[in-house]
C-alpha cells in the first residue's frame, strides 16, 4: 500500500503554513512555463505591424510579466519571497494555431524552486496580451498555462 503523501505547506491541525526552507541546501534553480493567447487572425496581424490601438503589446507584456515574477510571494499565499537573478519572457506568433505563445524562464541561486514564479510571469504576460487586444478581438482564450521545465532542487524534469 501507498503511503499517504505529507503535504509540506499543512500543519498538524490541517492548517496553512509557509514550509520551512531553511535547511535546505543552496543550489542552481530555474524553472520555465508557458502560456498561450488565442486570438483572431486579424488581431495577429495588427500585433505583428504594432497597430493596435493600445501601442507595442509584446513590450508591454513582456515588463508586465517580469514584474509579476518578481511579486509573485505577494500573490500567492505561502510563497516566499525570492532573490530571483534573471527573467526571460519570449514571444513566439504562431499564425497556424493563431496564438500567441509566451514563454517565461527565471532563475537564481537559493533554497527553493521558481516554478510560481515562471508560472506568474507567463499568466501575467498573457493577461497584458489580452488587456492590449480585447478592444479588437472580443473572442481570445487565454490557454496551455503549465510549468515545462524545472532544474535544481530534488529533481530536474521537462516536458
Amino acid at each position: 500500500m501507498k503511503p499517504e503523501p505529507k503535504f509540506s505547506h499543512l500543519d498538524e491541525q490541517g492548517g496553512a503554513r509557509m514550509v520551512d526552507i531553511g535547511g535546505k541546501p543552496v543550489t542552481a534553480r530555474s524553472a520555465r512555463a508557458t502560456a498561450g493567447v488565442h486570438m483572431d487572425p486579424e488581431t495577429i496581424r495588427l500585433l505583428k505591424s504594432q497597430e493596435l490601438p493600445k501601442g507595442d503589446v509584446l513590450s508591454v507584456a513582456r515588463v508586465a510579466g517580469i514584474m509579476a515574477a518578481k511579486d509573485t510571494h505577494r500573490l500567492i499565499p505561502m510563497c516566499h519571497p525570492l532573490n530571483i537573478e534573471h527573467i526571460e519572457i519570449v514571444f513566439a506568433i504562431d499564425e497556424q494555431a493563431r496564438a500567441v505563445r509566451v514563454e517565461a524562464t527565471v532563475s537564481l541561486t537559493g533554497k527553493t524552486g521558481v516554478e510560481m514564479e515562471a508560472l506568474t510571469a507567463a499568466s501575467v504576460a498573457a493577461l497584458t496580451i489580452y488587456d492590449m487586444c480585447k478592444a479588437v478581438d472580443k473572442g481570445m482564450a487565454i490557454g496551455e498555462i503549465m510549468v515545462t521545465e524545472k532544474r535544481g532542487g530534488k529533481s530536474d524534469w521537462h516536458l
